[in-house]
């Protein structure tokens, strides 16, 4: 009698499960740092094309234009506006920054506290300046990591903005 095996007995089929099970845990943290290093890089990067975009839209337009900072529990998010550091708002998580007088929201980016990004600033709030597109007062924004990873976007007086990493521990920027 030929009796030959098709497919795959159950104890078969609970190794590989239990094979897979183990391989897939030991990669997930992998695949978080992955992740983690490239939402980092790429709101490090939007950080300071929107510094520029700032002061290249305060020179186009001839108008005072502000790049406001906000930070609280739910996360960090800045403004990109006219009028006075108090008139925007961040507002709620879905809609668009909360402006009032005369003020005009133009951009808005919100990092939420899942996001496992923030941002820290040493000034709630930089002018650009529509004549020179100077920038007052200067400022250091601190794009932190959950891992610790660090990069400042520095705008000096000219309104010119320079990356670099605290000791150089950001692959790709030098260090401050």
């Amino acid at each position: 009698m030929n009796n030959k095996q098709r497919g795959i007995t159950l104890v078969e089929a609970c190794v590989g499960l239990a094979v897979a099970a183990i391989i897939s845990t030991g990669a997930a943290p992998s695949m978080r740092q992955l992740l983690d290093a490239r939402r980092f890089d790429g709101i490090a990067s939007q950080l300071a094309s929107d510094l520029q975009f700032t002061r290249i839209s305060a020179v186009a337009r001839n108008q005072r234009l502000r790049f406001s900072l906000q930070t609280d529990a739910t996360g960090s998010c800045y403004v990109i506006h006219t009028g006075s550091a108090d008139q925007c708002e961040c507002g709620n998580a879905d809609g668009p920054a909360a402006c009032s007088g005369d003020a005009q929201e133009i951009k808005t980016i919100r990092l939420a506290s899942a996001d496992r990004v923030t941002l820290q600033s040493n000034v709630l709030s930089i002018l650009f300046d529509p004549q020179h597109g100077t920038s007052t007062p200067t400022g250091t924004l601190h794009v932190v990591g959950a891992d610790g990873r660090e990069v400042r976007q520095i705008v000096n007086v000219m309104g010119r903005v320079r990356a670099c990493s605290p000791q150089g521990r950001v692959p790709g920027y030098r260090a401050c």
